[in-house]
């Protein structure tokens, strides 16, 4: 497998800095993982991250950038002092760049129930647990104050990405708080159309996730945006407005 490689490679080149522990989480560790559509989500415990170590990560992703496979590689860094406080940003290699971002509860709580040990010590050895509370103010927050506001903006949900997230996004955050579940992309797809989904935007999203991919008219293309920003609203008011 590709995937399997360009893990290998990202290892070997990660060997001289010595990592703690590099652990995989969501689909890549949760079963759920489809080669060349899924993200390779990584976390590697770094002892420090000073300047030097900044440069040599970004040289490291930068010759990997040839590899098949490479621009769905995510890794954010931590360190054994700096990990504990989930909203503190980290320095994280996603989308071809190096920025900072915090590694959520929801993220802890997959590295604990099933994180995928690539190397070193296990989460349960090194990450804080989850206190109760935590993940579910969260998820509420994350649907309220991230997901909410975005559905003001029309050109957004033109686009693949904003739609497979934010309606799989959705359904994930219903389960985790209606029973604390944390489930997969193909189980939030199945959970959809019971949460009142419109059944087009479930199959255009299983489509492009599990079936053949077809070129989007622009028609189809803004119907699917309406239909996905009408549903979403409501749905959202009334999860957070049940549990926030």
């Amino acid at each position: 497998m590709q995937t399997d490689a360009l893990l290998d490679r990202f290892l070997a080149h990660l060997a001289p800095l010595d990592p703690v522990a590099v652990w995989a989480h969501g689909s890549l560790a949760g079963g759920d993982y489809q080669e060349g559509r899924s993200d390779l989500d990584l976390i590697a415990v770094l002892d420090g991250i000073g300047p030097r170590t900044v440069w040599r990560l970004a040289l490291l992703h930068a010759r990997l950038r040839r590899e098949p496979l490479s621009p769905l590689l995510h890794c954010t860094y931590l360190t054994p002092t700096t990990m504990e406080d989930p909203a503190r940003p980290h320095l994280t290699w996603a989308h071809e760049e190096l920025y900072k971002r915090p590694v959520t509860p929801v993220t802890r709580t997959e590295l604990h129930a099933f994180g995928r040990v690539l190397h070193g010590r296990p989460p349960a050895g090194l990450l804080p647990p989850v206190p109760d509370g935590q993940l579910t103010r969260f998820v509420v927050r994350d649907q309220r104050d991230y997901w909410r506001p975005a559905l003001a903006d029309a050109r957004l949900w033109t686009r693949d990405v904003w739609v497979d997230l934010g309606l799989l996004t959705f359904a994930r955050a219903s389960a985790t708080l209606s029973d604390g579940r944390l489930i997969s992309k193909r189980e939030a797809l199945d959970l959809l159309p019971g949460l009142g989904a419109p059944g087009e935007l479930v199959e255009d999203i299983r489509g492009r996730r599990y079936g053949t991919p077809v070129p989007l008219g622009e028609e189809w293309t803004a119907r699917r945006a309406e239909l996905t920003r009408a549903y979403l609203g409501p749905a959202i008011d009334a999860l957070v407005a049940s549990y926030g």
